[in-house]
């Protein structure tokens, strides 16, 4: 039996030419096919014409345009980045960022509860955040329960801390609750770290803490704590007029400039079979 012949046929797609059928015209009449036979129907936006060779046709429809008026009406919704601390007088969420490029400091006066939802919520961020407690059986619990099996919380006894070495790709949240008098922080002040200290009542050094603290958050806080507090933070004389009476689970954030948020925060599901509900004092 002879060996079968066969005759080669040209196709080459990523040029965009193909060989005419049988009969066609010769080589020199050879057209792209990407470009419209005679017959067919050309409507459509007008323009420069395709080069041989460099891939097909486009949509044939009128491109999208908006006028230079009209590009004001354009919105993107992106809120802040942080953690959702809860939600504002406009039933709004409240968005705080806990860890930023620079070092911050935070003070809170309230409740270990609402440290440790506030750490629970900054680990959920992807941050890490380290404890420097003198209780801490209080806090084990939680320490384990964060992160999913994963070490997102470490727990060190007082003056047992260790520098944490933050990053912009690990940040930590240190969380001091050492009771009203705590000693000074051994840790040096580092980017991408944040010192949430905790006061459960106003002490004789909180009026110096209260004044070099970036942000400070408060909990019910007695007729006398909120004139002291209404003082240092410059806070508007209603605005401290309302501080005695803040339930269990609202609190106060404000600056030294006077800025000031009112916030309810309303824990989780999960955060309530942890923690507990919302209280004042541990």
């Amino acid at each position: 039996m002879g060996t079968p012949t066969y005759q080669p046929r040209v196709n080459v797609s990523g040029s965009g030419w193909r060989n005419p059928p049988t009969g066609g015209p010769a080589d020199g009449a050879r057209r792209p096919s990407h470009q419209p036979r005679p017959d067919e129907d050309q409507s459509g936006p007008t323009g420069p014409k395709p080069r041989p060779g460099y891939g097909l046709r486009g949509p044939r429809r009128n491109p999208h345009v908006l006028t230079a008026e009209s590009l004001a009406a354009l919105t993107l919704p992106v809120g802040d980045d942080g953690v959702i601390i809860g939600i504002d007088p406009q039933n709004q969420p409240a968005v705080l960022s806990l860890v930023r490029p620079a070092p911050m400091e935070i003070v809170l006066v309230g409740s270990m509860w609402m440290a440790q939802v506030l750490a629970l919520r900054t680990v959920a961020t992807g941050a890490r955040v380290a404890v420097e407690t003198a209780r801490p059986p209080a806090w084990g619990q939680m320490a384990q329960a964060a992160g999913g099996g994963q070490q997102c919380v470490s727990v060190f006894d007082v003056r047992q801390i260790a520098p944490q070495g933050p990053s912009v790709s690990s940040p930590v949240l240190v969380v001091r609750d050492m009771g009203a008098r705590p000693p000074r922080n051994q840790l040096a002040p580092s980017p991408w770290q944040t010192v949430l200290t905790v006061l459960p009542f106003l002490g004789p050094r909180s009026p110096q803490m209260l004044g070099r603290a970036d942000l400070v958050g408060l909990q019910r806080l007695s007729p006398e704590e909120a004139e002291v507090v209404t003082r240092i933070m410059r806070l508007p004389e209603n605005v401290g007029a309302v501080l005695p009476t803040l339930s269990d689970n609202a609190m106060l954030w404000c600056r030294r400039d006077g800025d000031h948020q009112f916030v309810m925060t309303q824990p989780t599901e999960a955060e309530t079979n942890l923690l507990g509900g919302p209280r004042r004092m541990d």
